[in-house]
C-alpha cells in the first residue's frame, strides 16, 4: 500500500462531506429584514438552537444567519465524538460548588441520550453507534493520571464508569503498550456532517428561516449587520464557536484553536481482527496533547489532534487544508496506537477550529438589558454540549420573553458565566505555539523515561493556559 501523505486528499472542508458530498447552499439574505430571533451560525449551537425555540413556540420567526453553509465550521469537521465531557466543569465547582458542578455534569450525560433520541424521532440518520468512550494509558504517567481521572468522573456522579487494566483493554481495543484504561457509557459514535444536514433539514421543516453565504460582519443589540442588509429581532443570538474573532469587536474573545485529522482508507476483516474495536467506542489517550479517533461506519479510523494550535492574528483555514507534517505527526499516533497498520494509506486530512476562552470555560449567556445571547468555547467537546447550551438558551429566552419561568437549565453554574478577554498579538501566539511545544515534550519525555509522576514541563504548560 501507498503509505504517502502526499496521495491523501487535504482540505475539501473535511471527509466527512467527501463521503456524504457537499450540500445544496441556500438562498442569501437579499435586504433588511426583521425577525422575533435571530441566530448567527449555522453550526450545531445555531440550529439546536432553532430547533428547540421553534418546537417550543411555533410562532416565533426565527432566522438563522450562516456565513457558508450550514456545517460548514467544526460541525463538519469534527471527530464524530458525541460525549459527556464539558470544559470548565472544576473551574465552576470552584466557583459554585461540588453540587453545582454535579448538576452540570449529570445535565452532559443526559445530553449523549437526548441528541440520540432526537436523531432518531427527525429520522436523521447519522451513523450513530452508542458504544460510550474509551480512553486509554500507554504509559506510566499517563496510567497515574487516568486512575486520578476515573476517580474524579465518580466523584462528579458518574458511577456506571469503569477501570480496566492492560487485559481488560485489550478485550476492548489493542492499543499497543496499553496498561489501562477508562471506559463511560455516556458516549457514541457518529458522522458529524449527517447529523448536520439532517438537523439543518429538520429546522427547516419548522419554518425556521436559513440564510446561507451570509456572512455576519457585526452583532449589535437588536441587529445583525450583513453585506447584504441589517436583519432585527429583539434577541439576537451568537453561535459561531471557532469563528467568533472574525466578528467586530471579538478578536480576542475566543481563541480559535486549530484540530486536525486523517481518515484511513477502508480496513480489511483481517486488520480490524488484529486491532478488535468490535464494541466501536470512540478512542482517546491520557497524553498531554491528547488524540482522539472513531471506527467509521464504512470501517475506517478517523483520527484527529492538535496540528499546527493557533494561526496568527486568529485566522482560519482554507477549507480545511492541512499541513504535511501534520498529517505525518497524525500517521505516527496511529501507527505507534497501531504497529500493524504500518501500510494502510490515508486516504484525507482536513482541520478545524474550536473556540478557546481564556479559562477554557463553556458558557451560555443572555444579557437581558440589550437581548444579546452567546454559547460555545466547548474547547473541543461541543458535539454533545451544543445540545444542551441550544437547550439552556432556548429557556433563557422564554423566560426573559415571559413565555416560561426559571429551569433547571437555566440554573446550571454555565450559565451567565464571564471571562476575560485573550492577549493582544504576538503575545497570544506566543503563548499558545509555546504551550503546545511544552505539552509534546511533556509527552515525549514520559515515552522516553517511564515514571509515574506527570512531566513538570506539562504543569508549566497548564499554568501558562490558565486552565488551573
Amino acid at each position: 500500500m501507498n503509505s504517502s501523505a502526499s496521495s491523501a486528499v487535504n482540505g475539501g472542508v473535511s471527509f466527512w462531506y467527501a463521503d456524504d458530498g457537499l450540500p445544496a447552499v441556500r438562498e442569501p439574505l437579499t435586504g433588511d429584514a426583521s425577525a422575533d430571533v435571530v441566530i448567527v451560525g449555522g453550526g450545531y449551537t445555531g440550529l439546536w438552537t432553532a430547533y428547540y425555540l421553534k418546537k417550543a413556540a411555533p410562532f416565533l420567526r426565527i432566522t438563522v444567519l450562516e456565513q457558508k453553509f450550514c456545517g460548514y465550521g467544526a460541525s463538519g469537521r469534527n471527530g464524530g465524538w458525541l460525549y459527556n465531557g464539558i470544559a470548565g466543569r472544576d473551574r465552576y465547582a470552584r466557583l459554585h460548588g461540588h453540587e453545582a458542578a454535579v448538576r452540570l455534569q449529570k445535565a452532559m450525560n443526559d445530553t449523549v441520550a437526548e441528541v440520540v433520541a432526537v436523531a432518531r424521532a427527525e429520522g436523521i440518520d447519522a451513523d450513530i453507534h452508542h458504544g460510550g468512550v474509551l480512553e486509554v494509558a500507554t504509559t506510566p504517567a499517563q496510567l497515574a493520571r487516568l486512575k486520578a481521572f476515573h476517580a474524579h468522573e465518580l466523584a462528579y456522579g458518574e458511577t456506571d464508569r469503569e477501570l480496566y487494566g492492560a487485559r481488560e483493554t485489550a478485550e476492548r481495543i489493542r492499543v499497543a503498550d496499553a496498561v489501562g484504561s477508562t471506559w463511560t457509557p455516556h458516549g457514541a459514535r457518529l458522522h458529524p456532517v449527517k447529523l448536520v444536514k439532517g438537523l439543518a433539514a429538520a429546522v427547516a421543516a419548522l419554518g425556521v428561516t436559513i440564510h446561507e453565504s451570509t456572512p455576519v460582519t457585526e452583532i449589535r443589540p437588536k441587529h445583525a449587520v450583513t453585506p447584504y442588509g441589517t436583519v432585527r429581532a429583539p434577541y439576537i443570538l451568537r453561535c459561531t464557536e471557532g469563528f467568533t474573532a472574525a466578528l467586530k469587536g471579538q478578536r480576542r474573545t475566543w481563541l480559535p484553536m486549530n484540530s486536525s485529522m486523517i481518515a484511513t482508507e477502508p480496513l480489511t476483516e483481517e486488520q480490524w481482527a488484529s486491532i478488535g474495536w468490535a464494541g466501536r467506542e470512540t478512542l482517546g489517550d491520557m497524553a498531554h496533547a491528547y488524540m482522539y479517533a472513531q471506527r467509521t461506519a464504512d470501517g475506517r479510523i478517523a483520527l484527529g489532534g492538535r496540528g499546527v494550535p493557533y494561526r496568527f492574528g486568529s485566522r482560519t483555514d482554507n477549507d480545511g487544508r492541512t499541513q504535511e507534517a501534520t498529517v505525518a505527526a497524525l500517521r505516527e499516533i496511529l501507527t505507534r496506537f497501531f504497529p500493524s497498520l504500518a501500510g494502510v494509506r490515508i486516504e484525507h486530512a482536513w482541520s478545524g477550529v474550536l473556540g478557546v476562552p481564556r479559562d477554557w470555560c463553556a458558557t451560555v449567556t443572555l444579557d437581558r438589558s440589550t437581548g444579546l445571547g452567546w454559547a460555545g468555547g466547548y474547547v473541543g467537546s461541543g458535539v454533545a454540549t451544543a445540545n444542551l447550551a441550544a437547550r439552556t438558551l432556548r429557556d433563557l429566552v422564554r423566560q426573559d420573553s415571559g413565555q416560561g419561568g426559571r429551569t433547571g437549565l437555566t440554573e446550571l453554574p454555565w450559565v451567565g458565566h464571564r471571562v476575560r478577554k485573550w492577549e493582544p498579538e504576538p503575545f497570544r501566539w506566543l503563548g499558545v505555539q509555546g504551550m503546545y511545544a511544552t505539552y509534546r515534550a511533556a509527552d515525549r519525555r514520559e515515552r522516553r523515561y517511564p515514571d509515574t509522576r506527570s512531566s513538570r514541563l506539562a504543569r508549566l504548560a497548564d499554568r501558562v493556559a490558565g486552565r488551573h
